[in-house]
């Protein structure tokens, strides 16, 4: 199936993706903010580089985008019509990438914390939100 867009639209709308400071990520960042935690953001020398990292708490935070992390049975989550196979080893490499990760950070001691772009999304944000801080008084602080 052809895409609907020409390469050069196609080019510049991917050009636009974010890998760093989506919306997802900041509402994330701007509630755990307001809520008295303190954080780093993209730690370099720890796997993964972690979208944001609680020192304190010992735990790291992954906010994934559903689509580009392969999230598996959502409705933002859809293989793509057109080059197909390009897009699922793709996606399939981002799904490994962070499986290799996350046991890399455990094996540290870290506490991780993956939230998915769909579980922010208005209807169930506040909950989600709840749940990570939640979460992340349970991990044993430092």
């Amino acid at each position: 199936m052809a895409d609907n867009h020409s390469p050069e639209v196609r080019s510049y709308n991917m050009s636009r993706i974010r890998s760093k400071d989506t919306k997802p990520e900041m509402l994330v960042r701007k509630y755990l903010h307001a809520h008295g935690f303190r954080y780093r953001l993209h730690v370099k020398n720890l796997p993964g580089k972690p979208d944001l990292v609680l020192k304190k708490y010992r735990t790291v935070i992954f906010v994934h985008g559903c689509f580009w992390h392969g999230h598996e049975g959502c409705q933002h989550f859809v293989v793509p019509k057109s080059r197909t196979e390009f897009w699922l080893n793709k996606i399939n490499r981002n799904i490994q990438r962070d499986q290799d990760a996350i046991e890399q950070l455990k094996k540290l001691n870290w506490n991780v914390i993956n939230i998915w772009e769909c579980e922010l999304k208005k209807n169930n944000r506040g909950d989600s939100l709840k749940n990570l801080i939640n979460s992340i008084h349970q991990a044993p602080k430092v």
